[in-house]
């Protein structure tokens, strides 16, 4: 899986990696360019389900695979496009938590320094059942043992981090201080998403936490139930007055964006792909909007590369192992320049990515590339 992961030179083992920040990094900048805190889940995805299991019925899997979810999507997404990452997390001595330190840190590449192993607590499990396009999800698993603030410590400098609104540990309320607070007063710009309000609520209070954030990347779904607004247009307005970097996702019809700081107003649909498993797509995309807003490129091209980014995810099953590398993206734009297809569709997309091709021939032909998603040395995924 190294290799499938990393690609190499020809030489076992060796990682060939690209920084696509490299002309902008200088010997005091911070340490890392993301760092993130949150549950990592070990993923079970069943595939090729003739139809989901009724009660009392037992149904055969085409294919099955494993990998890292929760917020190991945006660590795996973020580390494969070249930024360096670090992952605050609770993870259990038990061998699913063998497997997701390993993959993310040895094979990932994601920093784990600030992440503990508990013995006696074991690993949050998602199995997901993926039949005719959609999913059906089960999981199972327990409060990290200690607050999050214990578990970061002592926060590494950083260029951004990610937070989830909707938990209350990041920022601190009434006269506390979150593990995300010491971070933005150190001058980390905090990007932001929001988790599904199972209850229905969507308490607009958890909106007043933008306060402490530079960008806010929801999905239409959510930005609208937030904002009480009918429309995607309309929520990215509503929350543009509220942080300085809006951004709505709105799935196959791509995203829209205002950024207060450059003056920028965008919308930028998604390429046309055959989505297999939306796991991890939002992460994908913020990992994207992060290394754009770090490269400083214009917030066209941030949401055109964030939005072909998590495009390329959907095409496979594993969730955060689907999410793409350098090497994916040089032979998706490869083949989209190259194609000779004269049609509007076609032109469109090499105006809007015409850009990649100052970035990409900087990438080494052997550089990241997707894995496998598999507990084991073999995988069912297809």
């Amino acid at each position: 899986m190294r290799r499938g992961a990393f690609g190499t030179n020809g030489k076992r083992g060796r990682i060939v990696a690209f920084d696509p920040l490299a002309a902008t990094r200088t010997a005091d900048g911070p340490q890392f360019d993301l760092f993130v805190y949150g549950t990592v889940f070990l993923d079970i995805v069943f595939t090729g389900l003739a139809q989901p299991p009724g009660s009392g019925t037992e149904v055969w899997a085409e294919g099955m695979g494993s990998c890292p979810g929760g917020i190991a999507n945006l660590a795996i997404a973020a580390s494969r496009l070249g930024l360096r990452t670090s992952l605050a997390a609770a993870f259990s001595s038990d061998d699913y938590g063998d497997f997701c330190w390993r993959t993310l840190n040895e094979q990932e590449g994601v920093d784990l320094s600030r992440s503990r192993r508990f013995e006696g607590w074991h690993s949050p499990v998602t199995v997901s059942m993926a039949c005719h396009g959609d999913r059906s999800m089960v999981t199972h698993g327990h409060d990290a043992p200690v607050p999050a603030a214990r578990i970061v410590g002592t926060p590494p400098r950083s260029a951004t981090i990610f937070v989830d609104l909707s938990n209350e540990d990041g920022f601190g309320q009434a006269g506390t201080t979150g593990w995300a607070d010491p971070m933005v007063d150190a001058g980390a710009l905090v990007f932001a998403d929001v988790g599904w309000d199972a209850s229905g609520s969507w308490d607009r209070q958890v909106l007043d936490r933008l306060s402490r954030c530079h960008a806010f990347v929801p999905n239409a779904t959510e930005a609208m139930a937030y904002t009480r607004t009918d429309s995607a247009q309309d929520a990215l307005w509503a929350l543009a007055d509220l942080v300085p970097l809006a951004v709505v996702t709105d799935g196959a019809n791509g995203a829209l964006a205002i950024d207060s700081t450059t003056g920028e107003e965008a919308r930028v649909p998604a390429p046309r792909v055959d989505a297999l498993d939306a796991t991890g797509a939002g992460d994908v995309f913020g990992a994207g909007m992060v290394l754009g807003t770090l490269a400083g490129w214009p917030l066209d091209d941030r949401l055109a590369f964030a939005g072909a980014c998590s495009a390329l995810s959907v095409q496979q099953f594993g969730g955060s192992l689907a999410a793409p590398g350098w090497g994916d993206l040089a032979d998706w734009w490869h083949a989209v320049r190259d194609c000779g297809s004269t049609d509007a569709y076609h032109a469109s997309l090499r105006r809007r990515y015409a850009f990649l091709d100052g970035v990409v021939p900087s990438a080494p032909p052997g550089a990241v590339r997707r894995a496998a998603a598999t507990i084991a040395r073999q995988s069912d995924l297809h």
